[in-house]
């Protein structure tokens, strides 16, 4: 049967990891890499670029896109690794919370 008390119970705890996995979000850096670590970027949680690393040996004036094309691939990269840790944080910080059918998060 289903308790409203005991749903509401959840959700507040709930909300309370939630918000401690949005500050540590902001803490947490996660590199992505393309053409064998000759472009690392590094983004935190929050998905904002910190580090771009360029290794010299790539850089060619008369191939720009290339070089383009690789800090692409590693900041995407890097944000499908946050993504990733993004998902099993929330679904640790759902602790087996079952939602009504229909409810979605946030609220």
């Amino acid at each position: 049967m289903f308790n409203m008390g005991q749903m509401m119970k959840q959700v507040q705890d709930m909300q309370g990891k939630m918000n401690l996995m949005q500050a540590k979000l902001g803490e947490t850096e996660l590199t992505g890499q393309a053409g064998g670590d000759l472009v690392v970027a590094t983004m935190n949680g929050k998905g904002d670029l910190k580090k771009l690393k360029i290794d010299a040996k790539i850089v060619d004036p008369s191939d720009i896109e290339m070089l383009e094309d690789m800090i692409v691939a590693a900041v995407g990269d890097a944000k499908a690794k946050i993504d990733a840790m993004i998902a099993t944080e929330t679904e640790k910080a759902m602790g087996g919370l079952k939602l009504p059918p229909g409810m979605k998060m946030p609220f």
